[in-house]
Formats: structure tokens, C-alpha cells, sequence
């Protein structure tokens, strides 16, 4: 029932660091805002009356949550036709800590003071909850329960938030957000400088294009310096488009994406008092937005890797899981012949004896081309072999990057060890390539290493990792 209603090359030289040429085919735009300790004021007045100063601002409107302030002045008029310009009154945003569990909203408690009291001509008594479907946020409209209609009590107070998920507050009848500046309706936000009213010319404002480098001692994959991006930087945008990969690496050495051989998901990174934002489209368009101010240096990188032949990905996936591009070799393909898919009988499989002891630990890690904890989504009888449709959580090892959702063989049909889907695993595995360079895959060897993932077993193959020498990646 209806409710009624009452391409170039570029080199740069900063202060505050070099810009490299990057390599690869590559189109990366950069803008970064680099702050400068620069700043004006204004002040009027208007005609020949002048406002007196502004009085002090009263308590919040609210005893916990987001609430309102206000303060007020007075026009000191010469003469009737010369009145002040401006407001009489101005509101703040103010803060407290949250509000307890259970608490009753600002809006809530409003409409409860009608509760049981006649408003209608009927004189029959409602008890009244918000209602937000009104078109006037700031009118306190309550929807009587049990009932298919709401009554309108007049405007709510200052400082009620206008919708439980808004920032704004109802003043007056209106729906006010803050500015930078704090001040309900003053529409004041921070220039790309970071300074609230700014003009952007209180920074050094940088855009450039890097273009096609060559890479250094003819090297056909690795990772290469782009620029520096200095502690202090604003509003940062970088777009990618190449077959490449960037990477951004912490004034610490430590990689927060794409970094250690290791392709990541787009999202979120908490990096130098602030957050990255990467995201990538169809494995070429690459961008990334921080809005900052830097806490310190970042380096942007550009990674080149060698590229793997593309394996066959027709997997069922489980809820919230996107299943992967696939592709199918044709008939007429080298070494191609029609396999049947089937699961695996485990109770046919005899149990395999597992890994045990730090020196079997120590030669598989050194002894494999990758080390990663892996969840087990899939696993599929493939002819002779077993294959495993494996999500990678985290990469210890890496002899070319690994992408987050793999195909991991092993031999047999009933390979040992046997992984067990939905399972995490610490495995190491070995890169395949048959001889006529047309398979290029993940292998996990007969008798080979893949524990059950524990925090304990992750510090064990840590703790390996220092005693095994690292081999340059191939060049």
C-alpha cells in the first residue's frame, strides 16, 4: 500500500630526485603536486556598517557521534540602508568520541517524543520511527508502525544527521556538509596542494610522459627505476598502458605491489602514512591515485617479465570466484591430443610419505624455481596427470612472476603428494617446459615438497630461505 504524506623521450631533473626513462612500449602519465609553503588571505567589508566580532562557538549539539556548533555576530548598522553582508550565524562540524552499542539515534529519539500522544484528529496514539523516503531529509518525518503512513513533526533539530549513511547535517531545514575548513556549508575544499581554499599555486605541479627506453645491458626482463616520487607528494596519478607491470617500492627497499617476482590483485595499500590505489584492467591498463601528502620516498618501478605460454583454464569456480581467460590449443597443434577430465577416486590412492625435517625443507626450497602458500580451489584427473586450480596467497620464491590464479600439474593420477581442494598449502614447485617450448607450467614432482600452511611452517621456510643462496633471476 502506497505511503501518504502530510610519445617522446623524456629526462627531468628535480631537487628532489631524478626521472628515469622507463622501458618497454609504454604510454605512463604522471602528475604529482609537490608542496610549497606558500599561502594568501582576503578579508572585505561591506559598505558602511561592519559586522561586530565573532561571539564563541556553543557546545556540540550532540553528547556523542557527529554533531553541530554554532556562533553568531551582530550587524552594527549605520543607517537602515546599509546592512552587513554575510550570515549572522555560522556552524561547525564537531566530533565526539562514538556513541555506545544500542545507543538511540539523534533522528530516532526525536520521533519517540511523539510516542502515545494524540496528533491526529482521531486523537489515537502512534508510536513513531524515522522515515527517510521523504522528499525533505531535514523534515521529521516518522512513519507510524504497523501502520501505511508518516506524519511530518515541523524540521528536525540542528545537527541531526540528513540520512543514516550521509555526512551532511540538517541546519535550518537544509542539508549541509562541511568544507575543508570545517564549516557547515561553506563549500570550501582543499586545491591539489593540499591547502583548504587553495588556488594550486602554493606547489610544484609536475605531468610527464615517459616513453620507450631501452633496457639496460640488454636485458629483456627485470625491474627498472621510472622516477622518484619525494616525501610530501600530492595527488599522485599514474596510467600504464603496455604489456609491462608497474611496481612501487617503500623508501625501506620493501615492495608494495608487483614486487619479488610476484604479480599482485588490484586494491588498497597502506604505504607511506597514506593509501595507494592500483587498479588494472585486462592486464595492460594499469593506473594508480594516492592522494597523500607521501610520509616518505616511493619509487615507481616498471617490471618486464618473460612471458609464459598461456595455459588451458576451464575450471568450475565456487561463489565470489571469476573464472580466468582460457585458451584451447587446436587439433592441428604440435603435441596436441583430446584428454579426458575427471575427479579423483582418493580412496584408490595409497598415502605418500611427506617431507619431514629441516634438511628436506632446505633442499626442496633451494633446489625449486618457486615457493608460494597456495589455496587449493580444483582438482581434476587430466589423462595421466592431476591438475590443481590453485589461488597463490604469498610468494617466497619466484623464478618468473606467478599470476594469483594458476595451474598447478602434478604426475599421475594420484599424485603424491595428494593436495586436498579448499586446503592451504605451502608448496614448492618447478618450472616445466617441454621440449618443443609449447607447455610452459607449474609442476609439483612425484614425492615433492607441500605442507599444510601454519603460521609455524611459514617461519620454518623463512628461516630456510636465509641459508639457501639466491640465484639471479634469468637474464
Amino acid at each position: 500500500m502506497p505511503l501518504h504524506s502530510g610519445t617522446q623521450e623524456t629526462r627531468v631533473e628535480h631537487p628532489a630526485g631524478k626521472l628515469w626513462p622507463r622501458p618497454g612500449p609504454v604510454l605512463l602519465l604522471l602528475w604529482i603536486y609537490l608542496c610549497c609553503a606558500l599561502e594568501g588571505r582576503t578579508q572585505g567589508r561591506f559598505g558602511s556598517s561592519e559586522w561586530t566580532s565573532w561571539g564563541a562557538w556553543s557546545g556540540c549539539s550532540t553528547t556523542c557521534g557527529q554533531g553541530a556548533s554554532v556562533r553568531s555576530r551582530r550587524c552594527m548598522r549605520i543607517s537602515r540602508e546599509h546592512a552587513c553582508g554575510g550570515d549572522s550565524h555560522q556552524y561547525r562540524l564537531c566530533r565526539l568520541p562514538e556513541c555506545p552499542s544500542g545507543a538511540m539515534p539523534f533522528r530516532e529519539l526525536q520521533c519517540a517524543l511523539y510516542n502515545s500522544r494524540p496528533v491526529l484528529s482521531d486523537q489515537a496514539t502512534y508510536q513513531w520511527v524515522p522515515f527517510y523516503g521523504a522528499p525533505n531529509l531535514c523534515d521529521l518525518n516518522c512513519l507510524a508502525e504497523g501502520h501505511t503512513f508518516y506524519y511530518t513533526f515541523g524540521r528536525v533539530l540542528d545537527g541531526t544527521p540528513c540520512s543514516p549513511d550521509s555526512e551532511g547535517l540538517c541546519i535550518n531545514g537544509r542539508c549541509l556538509t562541511a568544507g575543508c575548513d570545517g564549516i557547515l556549508g561553506s563549500g570550501i575544499q582543499e586545491d591539489h596542494c593540499g591547502q583548504c581554499g587553495g588556488r594550486n599555486n602554493s606547489c610544484l605541479f609536475i605531468q610527464q610522459v615517459f616513453s620507450e627506453a631501452v633496457p639496460p645491458s640488454g636485458q629483456s626482463h627485470g625491474y627498472w627505476n621510472v622516477t622518484l616520487i619525494p616525501i610530501g607528494a600530492r595527488n599522485i596519478r599514474v596510467t600504464d598502458r603496455s604489456r609491462n607491470y608497474l611496481a612501487l617500492m617503500g623508501s625501506d627497499g620493501r615492495y608494495v605491489f608487483n614486487g619479488d617476482w610476484a604479480i599482485d590483485w588490484p586494491g588498497t595499500f597502506q604505504v607511506a602514512e597514506t593509501q595507494v590505489y592500483y587498479s588494472r584492467i585486462n592486464d595492460r591498463d594499469e593506473s594508480l591515485w594516492v592522494a597523500g601528502p607521501t610520509g616518505e620516498d616511493l619509487h615507481l618501478q616498471n617490471h618486464r617479465s618473460p612471458l609464459r605460454q598461456p595455459q588451458t583454464r576451464e575450471v568450475e569456480v565456487g561463489p565470489q570466484e571469476t573464472a580466468p581467460a582460457w585458451t584451447r590449443p587446436s587439433p592441428s597443434s604440435p603435441g596436441f591430443s583430446p584428454l579426458r577430465e575427471q575427479p579423483i577416486e582418493t580412496e584408490t590412492c595409497q598415502p605418500c610419505p611427506g617431507a619431514k625435517g629441516r634438511s628436506q625443507r632446505l633442499l626442496h626450497y633451494c633446489r625449486s624455481d618457486f615457493v608460494f602458500r597456495a589455496r587449493v580451489l580444483a582438482r581434476l584427473r587430466v589423462g595421466e596427470e592431476t591438475r590443481y586450480d590453485i589461488q597463490v596467497q604469498h610468494s617466497y620464491k619466484n623464478w618468473t612472476p606467478l599470476e594469483r590464479r594458476e595451474f598447478l600439474w602434478a604426475p599421475g593420477a594420484c599424485p603424491c603428494p595428494l593436495l586436498v581442494p579448499r586446503a592451504e598449502y605451502l608448496i614448492a614447485a618447478q618450472r616445466h617446459i617441454n621440449y618443443e617450448g609449447t607447455l610452459d607450467r607449474l609442476l609439483l614432482p612425484r614425492a615433492g615438497y607441500a605442507r599444510p600452511w601454519t603460521p609455524r611452517e611459514d617461519s620454518r621456510i623463512q628461516e630456510v630461505a636465509k641459508h639457501c643462496p639466491q640465484a639471479p633471476p634469468p637474464g
